[in-house]
């Protein structure tokens, strides 16, 4: 049967998260599915269905009983840890719906299998598809890339502004937006979402997310809010523009993505950042989404705009007050393993008045330690 239930016969000391998981079932109508099912689907989770490895699992393509492909991803079953973070993906995507959300169609608990069952999309991740060694960056047109910024970034306004807990996604990032056989991007992987609560200003947690990506507040301090969601998107949106990872450039010892595109703005020559594989383009347009973008990337976490303020800029050929416009903060890596946060040298600084001065401040904290890449 397609649908099915928790084993009966499970062993509590086998699978203790039963109890909690089951109540999310029964409470959200998840689909369930048998891991023999699951096993089928993949062809015995054969390697050649292999599409990915998330940071708590390996993804694999599959073909369930109905006919239709998903996508499969199967948790690290030694990951306590990951253990945690499936059961905070089942709560948070099985009650969220957007056409820029990847979709959660079910999952098997059995033994020590834990499975998330998503709807599979043809085009990969944006990873793989325009920044990846076999990428083909000539056929994300200017139409196709300026999409998926927008569409992103309705799928994080959603998330911050349009449901009654907001969510924080935690890692925005371009493996984690895929895009279906249209170029439509569905942000994925809410494994580190965390629900936010309306009363809360920041939430004091361990530090997840990918090195590149990172907001220097969240490095620093571990203070969680939806502008550390609005730094990771500036940056996805420089990425876009430019053809180019921050993530990989920071470990190619290579000058990193936020300062060249700084330098750049600095010295009125923003124009070269963009991708020349990208071919015809409005310049009007793609500067604006990178103006955009270095506004979502400024050190100071207050500075920076909400998603929905950000989807209108991007959607709107409005004229952006660039005097508001700050220096961005950045985590910079040392061969040493040691990390430091940084801003530009020769950063252009506001004059405020003084009783403003620390909450625009870009004076950044000497390192940053316990800092990996995922």
């Amino acid at each position: 049967m397609g649908w099915c239930c928790l084993p009966t016969r499970a062993n509590k000391q086998e699978n203790p998260y039963s109890n909690s998981i089951g109540g999310i079932y029964s409470e959200k109508n998840i689909r369930l599915f048998s891991y023999a099912e699951l096993r089928s689907a993949t062809d015995n989770f054969n390697r050649t269905n292999k599409v990915g490895r998330g940071g708590f699992g390996i993804v694999y393509k599959g073909t369930i009983r109905n006919g239709r492909e998903v996508a499969i991803k199967v948790l690290s079953a030694e990951s306590r840890q990951g253990i945690r973070e499936f059961l905070t993906e089942i709560d948070v995507i099985s009650n969220v719906k957007h056409p820029n959300l990847v979709e959660l169609i079910g999952c098997c608990v059995e033994g020590s299998n834990r499975i998330l069952v998503y709807e599979y999309l043809k085009n990969s991740s944006l990873d793989r598809a325009l920044l990846g060694s076999n990428s083909e960056p000539a056929d994300f047109t200017w139409s196709i890339r300026s999409a998926i910024c927008l569409g992103v970034a309705r799928g994080l306004a959603y998330l911050h502004e349009e449901i009654a807990s907001p969510i924080v996604h935690r890692d925005i990032k371009a493996s984690n937006i895929l895009l279906d056989k249209n170029y439509i991007p569905k942000i994925g992987d809410f494994g580190l979402a965390k629900l936010f609560p309306d009363n809360v200003t920041h939430i004091s947690t361990r530090v997840a997310g990918t090195t590149g990506y990172l907001a220097p507040e969240y490095a620093w301090h571990g203070q969680l809010t939806k502008k550390a969601d609005i730094y990771s998107f500036g940056v996805l949106v420089l990425e876009i523009v430019s053809g180019t990872s921050s993530s990989r450039s920071i470990l190619m010892d290579d000058k990193i993505l936020l300062e060249k595109t700084w330098e750049l703005y600095e010295a009125k020559k923003i124009k070269e950042l963009i991708d020349p594989a990208m071919g015809e383009y409005p310049e009007e347009e793609v500067i604006r989404y990178i103006k955009v973008a270095l506004f979502c990337i400024q050190a100071a976490a207050a500075r920076r705009p909400s998603m929905p303020q950000v989807v209108t800029m991007l959607s709107k050929p409005i004229r952006i007050n660039e005097r508001e416009l700050t220096a961005p903060g950045y985590i910079q890596e040392y061969k040493s393993n040691e990390s430091k946060a940084s801003t530009s040298s020769h950063s252009r600084s506001k004059n405020t008045a003084s009783e403003d001065s620390n909450m625009f401040s870009t004076v950044i904290p000497p390192t940053v330690t316990e800092m990996s890449p995922r």
